[in-house]
């Protein structure tokens, strides 16, 4: 059988069904997009149509003679494949079918074809024996645009920092000493700061423009700079400066504020104990009120009651320290006191202890130390007063009577903290990967012949599943950050509750994503990954702390498990249980539908691809989680077991109830963002990251899925393939997507990047 055997009309299908074929493209919902064309086709005669879909019967496929056959046939005609072509499979087809006909033009069936099944070049390039002339990469996307895209609520803001950012100052180096290390990102502090960046999200008054979107945006910046000045930044004007502005009154803000904003005053934020930890509530330090001469006497009464791991700690004249307030006697509970630590000559002051912490695993440009107090005294004025106050009598007082609520409501300043360390975290993420993508798209390694080049190592599969979902969850995270410090932003009630318990997951979920994600990135540049020059080694350390830094991962995800039980109503401590079982017999009294085997079954590419169902998957997840954590609680308080012990028998169960909970918010905030992008190419990108997150994050969690009978295996299988092809259509776009984070070239150094 030749060329002659087939009609013209035929003639430009054949490549078509040679790949569909080779790689075994075919499944039933493909099988109609292709049927579809072929019926639309009006160059096609009844005959030719009835050839064509006899070729996609799956019982009866071709002979492997005849898909010889087609190969020959392509061979022969000596086309050449481009890659850069808006269609290349359908342009290639084309310059085939015209070798052996005289006239064969663009056939717009065809093009529907490749775009529907989205074949991209990788997937066939390797079976045609022709030359192949490549692009690594597509410039259907540009990555300025994708930018513009994410960042258009501050990009003017965004782009003159990053201008900002050329000078030598910020020039990365490798530095190994810590002392050289923190005198360098103590001097880039001053130069930020001196320029306004530092009191970004501060008044007006005092020196900013009222922003903390802006200020994180800035921080986000700065990890591309340096992991170390990206943490003193916040340390110094988020959470120094943010303590003030946020727990202080007008008093603090008029004496202290502009002058943290400026680094004119160097302060630190000493909250953290050695032997407590995460538990803020039960630090040791104790800030006892003596009313006669109206000050405030701080002390550590233990040894491991010191301030641990304190940033800024050796270069800071002042802390904000969080303590025990005693107030005639009794204890109102932890509140921030402002404390001087050093003399003009930078010497500690009386009955103050300071140590370096040394040399940690990343971030050893932060100066780091432990602090100890012995009955050192401050002015009552210090206390930062905004939530309790003590009156000119003696007497504490408190809009907030209720101290539970109270406590809650001053740790809520942390929130902002918290989505900036989310945001840092992510920003080491973005940098390991358009390192690792870059790198890919220039190294080459293994082939089947040693006559020609060797391949890309994004052309891999493996590669290409790898790093494209990450990615695809970057942008994804980036979203939903924005809209958790909007949200926090906008919220100007005293209660925020809410955005907290988001945030406290949403933390969690992405920190410990960036984690993961360094490290695949530093695996998938071998050795060279492994060097200091090329930047992830220290991304990787520098951000392993995120994971433990505002908040320990595990414990922000059962505050988030707490919100979730509590519908954001009831106390979030361990005593508010019994009212919140009360809510959930109301909540759960119904039991969980149980799903219909078609949709189990369902497999097809538009029912995978819809975010309704990538969204009711998880949200299944989250509401079945839930009822069952309530009810495990529930029968174990019923045996007389109490609350605490309750919550700590299912504390693993509500780890997952709190991953659950925000996997499903993060999906929903990110496809309520893509519904606001104009229809067009741009898009549709967005669609398809997010179907990328989405099918990627069903599929960590399969075997839950495959137990609650919520997947079939058919399902299961279905989902592992389309993570596996979505990574391939996107792979001729991953310069753009890197491109598209925005990282400014001059701060891409790594070698193997550029």
């Amino acid at each position: 059988m030749d060329a002659t055997n087939y009609s013209n009309g035929i003639l430009p299908y054949i490549p078509f069904f040679y790949v569909i074929w080779s790689d075994d493209l075919l499944s039933a919902s493909e099988i109609e997009v292709v049927k579809t064309a072929i019926k639309e086709d009006d160059s096609l005669t009844t005959d030719d149509k009835k050839h064509l879909n006899s070729w996609l019967d799956k019982s009866n496929p071709p002979k492997n003679s005849e898909i010889k056959q087609w190969q020959q046939l392509i061979t022969n005609s000596s086309a050449k494949l481009i890659e850069s072509e808006a269609h290349p499979l359908e342009s290639f087809s084309r310059k085939v079918a015209n070798f052996y006909c005289d006239s064969c033009d663009s056939n717009e069936q065809l093009k529907t074809i490749e775009l529907n099944l989205g074949i991209q070049p990788n997937h066939y390039n390797h079976l045609f024996n022709v030359e192949v002339i490549q692009q690594p990469s597509s410039n259907y996307y540009s990555g300025i645009e994708i930018d513009k895209l994410l960042n258009q609520k501050f990009e003017k803001e965004i782009n003159s920092f990053r201008n900002f950012l050329k000078q030598d100052s910020f020039k990365w180096d490798i530095e190994t000493d810590k002392e050289r290390a923190r005198a360098r990102v103590l001097s880039q502090l001053k130069l930020l700061a001196s320029n306004g960046y530092g009191a970004l999200a501060y008044p007006k008054n005092y020196g900013g423009v009222g922003s903390i979107e802006n200020y994180a945006s800035i921080f986000e910046h700065l990890m591309f700079v340096d992991g170390s000045l990206a943490v003193k930044f916040g340390v110094q004007f988020g959470l120094f400066g943010g303590s003030i502005q946020s727990l202080g009154s007008k008093r603090h803000h008029d004496r202290y504020l502009k002058k943290t904003g400026e680094a004119n005053l160097l302060g630190c934020f000493a909250m953290t104990e050695t032997g407590h930890g995460s538990n803020v509530r039960g630090v040791k330090t104790t800030a006892t009120y003596i009313h006669k001469d109206k000050t405030l006497v701080l002390h550590t009464p233990g040894k491991n009651d010191n301030k641990e791991y304190i940033g800024n700690a050796l270069h800071s004249t002042m802390a904000s320290v969080f303590a025990q307030l005693i107030v005639n006697g009794k204890n109102r509970g932890v509140h921030a006191i402002l404390v001087p630590l050093r003399d003009k000559n930078h010497k500690a002051l009386e009955g103050i202890t300071i140590e370096d912490n040394g040399y940690k695993l990343g971030l050893n440009g932060v100066d780091n130390g432990k602090i100890w107090f012995n009955q050192v005294k401050v002015p009552v004025e210090n206390l930062l007063d905004k939530y309790g106050r003590i009156d000119f009598n003696g007497n504490y007082e408190s809009e907030i009577k209720n101290s539970n609520k109270r406590f809650f409501t001053m740790l809520g300043t942390l929130v902002g903290g918290r989505i900036c360390v989310a945001k840092g975290a992510l920003a080491g993420a973005k940098m390991s990967l358009a390192i690792a993508i870059k790198h890919a798209l220039k190294r080459r390694q293994f082939n089947d012949s040693l006559k020609v080049q060797e391949d890309l190592l994004l052309d891999y599969p493996s590669h290409q599943l790898r790093l494209i979902p990450k990615v695809a969850t970057s942008y994804v995270y980036h979203i939903v950050l924005q809209r958790a410090m909007d949200n926090y932003s906008q919220n100007t009630s005293d209660d925020k509750r809410r955005i907290e318990t988001q945030v406290a997951g949403l933390k969690a979920c992405i920190t410990w994503f960036a984690t993961e994600a360094i490290q695949e990135c530093r695996e998938a540049c071998g050795g060279k990954g492994y060097l200091l020059e090329n930047r992830i080694a220290d991304l990787k350390n520098d951000s392993d702390i995120f994971t433990t830094f505002e908040g320990d991962n595990t414990v922000l995800l059962q505050l988030a498990a707490k919100g979730v039980l509590s519908d954001f109503k009831s106390e979030l401590n361990a005593g508010g249980f019994v009212s919140v079982l009360k809510l959930l017999r109301t909540r759960f009294s119904d039991k969980l539908a149980t799903i219909n085997p078609a949709y189990s079954n369902k497999v097809d590419k538009t029912h995978l691809y819809n975010p309704k169902f990538h969204l009711h998957a998880l949200d299944y997840r989250l509401r079945r989680l839930t009822d069952t954590a309530a009810m495990r609680i529930r029968g174990y308080i019923k045996k007389g077991v109490p609350s605490y012990q309750a919550f700590l028998k299912v504390q693993t169960h509500l780890l997952e109830v709190g991953k659950a909970y925000s996997e499903v918010l993060a999906m929903k905030w990110y496809y309520e963002f893509a519904a606001t992008v104009p229809e067009g190419k741009y898009n549709d990108l967005i669609y398809q990251l997010g179907a990328l997150h989405g099918l990627a994050i069903i599929r960590k969690d399969a075997t839950w899925y495959l137990e609650q009978g919520y997947l079939s295996s058919t399902k299961s299988k279905a989902i592992r393939q389309r993570v596996e092809r979505l990574s391939t259509e996107l792979r001729p776009h991953a310069n753009s997507l890197v491109k598209g984070f925005g990282i400014p070239e001059h701060l891409l150094t790594a070698p193997i990047a550029n």
